[in-house]
């Protein structure tokens, strides 16, 4: 009889938690002692008790504001390392004029000693001084 009455009140009691935008948004599963209302726009999760032909309805513990700030501290992370990629010039990781001018001396000279080392035809190059 008791499970009778407390299926009754969430039938009458589906349309007093809905205005004309949020139809359908609670789900409302029969317990023991009550109903579970579930918020199914914010997933939000309500038990509710019958006492004295009236429902009480109590926030359910779960772990879904530790999820929701760990959400948060994760994307506060991320637009603060987006931030420092879009602050980062890639002219910094360039080398200076001075390491470049140093890079191409030694690949000229490079070059010449190839150059010559093949004009006179020497098999081996370390035979020179």
């Amino acid at each position: 009889m008791r499970l009778l009455f407390a299926a009754t009140l969430v039938v009458l009691a589906c349309p007093a938690f809905a205005d004309d935008g949020d139809a359908g948004r609670y789900s409302m599963t029969p317990t023991a002692n009550g109903f579970l209302r579930l918020d199914t726009r914010t997933g939000a999760v309500s038990l509710c008790v019958v006492k004295e032909a009236s429902a009480e309805c109590r926030a359910a513990a779960d772990d879904r504001a530790a999820l929701n700030a760990e959400i948060d501290r994760l994307a506060t992370k991320n637009a603060e390392l987006e931030a420092r990629e879009k602050s980062t010039s890639p002219m910094k990781s360039l080398p200076s004029r001075e390491d470049m001018g140093k890079a191409l001396d030694y690949a000229e000279d490079f070059m010449r000693r190839m150059m010559r080392m093949m004009r006179e035809g020497d098999a081996d190059p370390r035979d020179r001084t």
